[in-house]
């Protein structure tokens, strides 16, 4: 097993940015903006499709998103916006990052 990295005063600095950032995009927002369906938007979100729809629904039968669902619709935003941008090997380690741990 390796030893943790130590956090210096750069990763500290990062991390009080990252607790305070509100980066969120609302699944009506989503919705509007780009071409797609209820379920795509389950797929990106990790939710069920039923969930989702109830995002969508009025009255006592509407859900709310959490935050982290906010979070994942505005990453998948700005990656559908930037996609272009973002340099080879940065992508390959955000979109491989779960093979790379294991």
């Amino acid at each position: 097993m390796s030893k943790p990295r130590s956090l210096g005063a750069r990763e500290i600095h990062l991390i009080n940015l990252y607790s305070h950032w509100e980066f969120s995009m609302t699944p009506h927002e989503f919705y509007a903006k780009w071409a797609v369906s209820y379920e795509q938007i389950a797929v990106i979100c990790q939710r069920s499709d039923s969930t989702v729809r109830g995002w969508f629904q009025q009255g006592k039968l509407q859900r709310h998103p959490h935050f982290n669902d906010l979070r994942h619709l505005a990453l998948m935003d700005f990656l559908l916006e930037h996609f272009e941008q973002i340099p080879d090997p940065v992508l390959q380690i955000f979109l491989y990052a779960k093979h790379i741990r294991n």
